[in-house]
């Protein structure tokens, strides 16, 4: 009786659905990517006409942590679950299709003016219609590979392409830099368009000690990568960087010249207290114990209060930093 069902199913056994997904893409352009290490999980964004063009199916590479994978494996989460989704849809509807050509087949067997007849009916169903993934909100930075001309978007920093697996330090700090700034910037904006004054207060305060916060993050990846620039590096500790003592030793040795031939001694303090403050904010939320008074030697604070981040000690710690990658950066170019 279900003949066709029966071979629909046999086929369906072990086969693999393929489906071609309708992916969505931003007023930009642009198409939401995220990397398949479960270490990482970057999401990132490439541009529609560049990932059909320019990216190749056979690797595709993470702009955070450079893994590599082909280009099937770079689905972000909300968009697999939509590729699931349309692949049952595709089965349901072949197997519905199956039923329906076995009851007409059943009912043309019926003989006519029998004492008893039966007719046999395979209701159509629902037609699954699944929506595409929607876009995520628009990435801060948006770059172009200096080398394949490739254009992807992240939020934060980054520092390959996923095209072609260029590392382009330099120009992701700049502009993460540079974000950070334009966050600044827009504080006036915040405190006069909420017109909650807790909640803008609130607002400007979380928006202040994350821009300390990613100060610091993107410095030691600036650091990170260029360290690797030496002839023979060796494997330092996780976030090694964002303890300038630490990281000015490892410097030294590796290119000749120390933090402290790039600031002075009170910019190196100064720079010093700012990055234990971002110690306390990432760890502490933000309460001072002794070890912060102890390493950062600041003595306008005691145990048990919370740091107060202002807009200016953000924007002190960018140029001091900006100051700093300078020097490393010529210590990079010319090794003594």
């Amino acid at each position: 009786m279900f003949d066709e069902l029966s071979r629909i199913l046999r086929q369906l056994d072990g086969q693999k659905i393929t489906v071609t997904p309708d992916i969505a893409v931003d007023e930009d352009g642009y198409i939401d990517r995220e990397c398949p290490h479960e270490d990482c999980m970057f999401e990132f964004k490439v541009h529609d006409q560049d990932w059909r063009e320019i990216v190749r199916d056979e690797e595709v590479f993470c702009p955070f942590c450079g893994h590599a994978a082909d280009a099937q494996k770079w689905w972000a989460t909300e968009q697999a679950g939509k590729i699931q989704e349309q692949a049952l849809a595709q089965v349901k509807g072949t197997i519905n299709q199956a039923m329906r050509r076995d009851a007409e087949a059943f009912n043309r067997r019926q003989r006519k003016g029998s004492l008893i007849t039966m007719k046999m009916k395979v209701e159509r169903g629902f037609c699954d219609v699944v929506l595409p993934a929607s876009a995520a909100e628009p990435m801060r930075l948006k770059l172009t590979c200096e080398e394949c001309s490739c254009r992807f978007a992240v939020i934060g920093s980054a520092f390959f392409c996923p095209s072609c697996g260029h590392n382009s330090a330099d120009r992701v700090f700049r502009q993460s830099l540079n974000a950070i700034r334009a966050s600044l910037d827009a504080i006036p904006a915040i405190r006069s368009g909420i017109s909650d004054a807790d909640a803008s207060e609130n607002t400007i305060r979380l928006l202040t000690e994350a821009g300390l916060q990613n100060v610091v993050m993107a410095f030691q990846r600036f650091a990170e990568a260029h360290y690797q620039h030496q002839p023979d590096p060796i494997k330092v500790r996780r976030n090694a960087f964002q303890n300038l003592t630490e990281g000015s030793q490892l410097w030294r040795t590796a290119f000749g010249k120390g933090f402290d031939d790039h600031l002075t001694t009170s910019e190196l303090s100064e720079l010093t207290r700012l990055f234990q403050q971002r110690h306390l904010l990432a760890h502490r939320e933000g309460i001072v114990d002794a070890d912060y008074i102890s390493r950062s030697a600041d003595p306008t604070y005691r145990e048990g209060q919370r740091l107060v981040i202002r807009e200016s000690v953000v924007r002190n710690a960018l140029q001091l930093v900006e100051k700093l990658s300078v020097g490393m950066a010529a210590d990079v170019a010319s090794p003594n």
